[in-house]
């Protein structure tokens, strides 16, 4: 049945991870029905609490708040900005050329908590640390293991939905080329002088499996609803909002919404104000199959993707956002 949502819907992860049979099937019932419809929920008990939020979020401020030059030292074009800084306007959504009002700050997986034995661990980058905020590391790594343990937990449940074996995700996404991206929208002191098609982030759909987003600074992102009209994502202060992305819209054939979403600029008087906000894209290991299940394929829904793997796709979109050449 199609639904639309006026708001994100809002669910607790502890009903699926430590709820009864009853408790854990409704909340697998309630984010298929959201996934379907809308693509995105909000989620609390995800296992981040306030300390590491603030934490994060102070490191981060002191990084964005150092000179260009600072912080270009930080800058790797050679790995497709995988890792460490990714300066103002690099990036612009797919079919655009012109760049986001936004830079960022890549963490991914800590290669010394790959096994040696993980053929996995030769193909991502070392994690890039600034000397000058010796804080971000710790704060990044926690995190990051945090909403990967959070978001290992979202896609058992959405396994289930799929009518998969519970654990039919996690050999797939085990040391996964997932991504804690912290992104500083910055002020504009002259919005006359950035182009006028500019904005912090573009209509734009993941790239990943799900995303894992906490709280943000300020307003200012938005959800295209089936029947075209724009929403606003609001979550409490303990909850994450976590979104379907391509890959498993892909997967999914279509039966998962990975819904195009965008971050909108503030009002002219509030443009020369930061916004902050810190999105974990789970990515599944490289070799992933991406090709559309079998139980998602019918008469009614014919298979809408050619085949291919996770690393491939990654490889396309990345081009397609300017970000790789």
């Amino acid at each position: 049945m199609e639904i639309l949502f006026d708001e994100v819907p809002s669910l607790d992860l502890a009903d699926f991870t430590h709820g009864n049979e009853e408790k854990k099937l409704a909340f697998v019932q309630k984010l298929g029905e959201a996934y379907q419809n809308i693509g995105f929920v909000a989620i609390k008990n995800h296992g981040l609490d306030d300390e590491l939020q603030k934490s994060l979020y102070t490191s981060i401020k002191s990084f964005f708040n150092l000179p260009e030059e600072v912080k270009s030292k930080y800058e790797h074009p050679e790995i497709g900005y995988q890792r460490g800084y990714t300066g103002k306007g690099k990036e612009h959504a797919k079919g655009r050329n012109t760049g986001d009002l936004k830079e960022f700050y890549h963490v991914g997986q800590e290669l010394e908590m790959v096994p040696d034995s993980d053929p996995v661990k030769k193909e991502y980058p070392e994690n890039i640390w600034p000397s000058e905020v010796v804080e971000l590391k710790s704060a990044s790594i926690r995190a990051f293991q945090t909403l990967e343990k959070a978001g290992k937990a979202m896609l058992r449940a959405i396994a289930l939905h799929l009518e998969l074996e519970e654990d039919y995700f996690e050999d797939k996404v085990a040391y996964g080329n997932s991504i804690l991206r912290q992104i500083h929208y910055f002020p504009i002191e002259n919005p006359e002088e950035v182009p006028s098609d500019a904005v912090r982030a573009a209509e734009h759909g993941d790239i990943n499996l799900i995303t894992l987003l906490m709280g943000a600074s300020a307003d200012g992102l938005q959800v295209l609803r089936k029947d075209g009209k724009w929403i606003p994502i609001t979550a409490l202060p303990d909850q994450i909002v976590v979104n379907v992305g391509d890959m498993l819209e892909r997967l999914t054939n279509k039966k998962l919404k990975s819904t195009i979403h965008r971050v909108v600029n503030p009002p002219r008087e509030k443009m020369n104000s930061s916004r902050y906000s810190i999105p974990f894209f789970m990515h599944p290991r490289s070799e992933m199959d991406l090709t559309c299940l079998e139980n998602c394929i019918d008469e009614n829904n014919p298979k809408q993707f050619p085949d291919i793997t996770a690393g491939g796709f990654l490889d396309e979109r990345l081009r397609e956002l300017g970000l790789k050449s």
